[in-house]
Formats: C-alpha cells, sequence, structure tokens
C-alpha cells in the first residue's frame, strides 16, 4: 500500500509539472523536452498500475504460498519486489525517448499521436491492459481459493481470516475498479478519436487518483481512525477556563 501511495504522489508531481508547461509555458516546444515529459508522465501511469500488480502478487504470495514457501512473507522478498516494480516501470516507457514519436504539439500533452498505431497500442497494453488483465486473474483465482478453503473449513479461526481476506479483496477491488473507470475515456479516445474523449481523459485519470486516496481512508478503519484523530486534535476547542486553571497548577506544582 505505501508503494502504491508513493506512486500516486510522482504521479500527482509528473502530473502538475506536465500541465504546467501545457498551461503556463507554451513557448516550451522542443522536442525533446517533450519527449521526456511523455517518458515521464507514461512511466508514473505504469508506476500506478504496477503498483497494484505488486499488491496483487503480495496478496497470492500470502493466500497461496505461505505454507510451502514461507520466506515469500518476509519483508526482504516485498522489498525485492517493490525494487522489481521500480525498474519495470523506468524500463517500459523508454519507447517515448527512444523513439521520435513525441514531438511537441501545441495545446496538447505530450502523448504518442494516433498515427503511430503501434507506439499507441504498445502504450495501452503496456501501461494498461496487461497490469489490469493480470490484476484480475491474480484476485479471480485468490477469490476462487477463499471460496473453496471457506466450504471446507472448520475452526472459527479460518473462518475469521477468510473474513478478513475477503474484506481485504474487495477493497483492492474497488481501488482498482476506480483506477479502470479513470482511464475509460483514455481508451474510448483511442477507439473514436473524439476530442471530448481526449479532454475528458486529461482530467479522469487524475482525478481517479484523488478519489482513490479518499476511499482508502475511508475503507481502511485503522488509517480512517488515525485521520479522524488527527482532525480531531486540530480541532478540539479548549475552555478557557480549564486553559487557565491547568496553567495554575502547573505554576503551584513548579513553585512546590
Amino acid at each position: 500500500m505505501c508503494n502504491t501511495c508513493i506512486a500516486s504522489i510522482v504521479y500527482c508531481i509528473v502530473q502538475t509539472i506536465n500541465y504546467s508547461f501545457l498551461i503556463f509555458l507554451p513557448w516550451e516546444k522542443g522536442d525533446i523536452g517533450c519527449q521526456w515529459r511523455g517518458y515521464f508522465g507514461y512511466m508514473t501511469i505504469s508506476a500506478a498500475t504496477y503498483s497494484y500488480l505488486v499488491q496483487a502478487t503480495s496478496r497470492l504470495f500470502f493466500a497461496r504460498f505461505s505454507t510451502k514457501y514461507p520466506w515469500l512473507l518476509t519483508f526482504k522478498t516485498h522489498y525485492y519486489l517493490i525494487l522489481i516494480h521500480w525498474i519495470a516501470v523506468l524500463i517500459i516507457p523508454l519507447s517515448s525517448v527512444i523513439t521520435k514519436d513525441i514531438r511537441f504539439r501545441p495545446g496538447l500533452l505530450c502523448w504518442v499521436p494516433l498515427k503511430y498505431t503501434i507506439h499507441v497500442a504498445y502504450t495501452v497494453f503496456g501501461y494498461y491492459f496487461v497490469p489490469i488483465a493480470s490484476i484480475m486473474i491474480i484476485y479471480i483465482y485468490i477469490y476462487k481459493r477463499i471460496k473453496n478453503e471457506r466450504k471446507r473449513a472448520k475452526s472459527i479461526l479460518h473462518t475469521v481470516n477468510e473474513k478478513r481476506d475477503l474484506e481485504v479483496l474487495r477493497n483492492i477491488v474497488i481501488l482498482l475498479f476506480i483506477y479502470i473507470t479513470g482511464g475509460v475515456p483514455t481508451m474510448l479516445f483511442l477507439l473514436f478519436t473524439m476530442e471530448i474523449f481526449y479532454l475528458a481523459g486529461i482530467v479522469t485519470f487524475t482525478l481517479a487518483v484523488t478519489v482513490e486516496k479518499i476511499c482508502t481512508i475511508l475503507l481502511d478503519r485503522e488509517l480512517r481512525q488515525v485521520v479522524w484523530n488527527i482532525i480531531y486534535s486540530r480541532n478540539r476547542v479548549t475552555p478557557f477556563e480549564n486553559t487557565i486553571t491547568q496553567t495554575r497548577n502547573a505554576t503551584n506544582a513548579k513553585r512546590v
């Protein structure tokens, strides 16, 4: 989850920079700079989507291989998993800078133009379809396995653990669905090349990241309690009389 949060933060930072160039720095027309902005833009998108694949892989380790391969549950394994994730998302969008397909176009973000069909197909499959499809396959497998074990469960402990796993699975699927929804306008734009879908796609994915973070807080009891305690402690008003009394008591204690 922390890895996904970091990926989302990096995404927001990079997209803010890209929009700043688009809106406030229109005189920056270099193709090389545009290629690198496109690279980092695609990199952060893949970082967000593949971070959920890392989560799904981790859940698979716990659900399927916890008994047979306990070393898969260690922090060391997950550190390697996160390292592989970031190396992969740095390599996958290299086509943005290796090729010359991305060029500066006034009023448009530095994405691959639709006329480069093969490159566009690569971006759709590499950054979006492959991780989403892999995540769905993994979670369908986990769900079926938990469901089968639930039928054979005899102890209360197993039932509690399965309910917890199903709750975690439900929450992750909800968050993943939000990301999928955010990418729908872009997919429609690639299919129908209508400008309205392009304009909507600029906003929806960033909006999806924001909504996903809000839902993360709402779905996680512990995180929701922490946020509530922070907000409550900052907004709590101490009566003036109690403040005076506490000050007097502290002064008297020092004198004694």
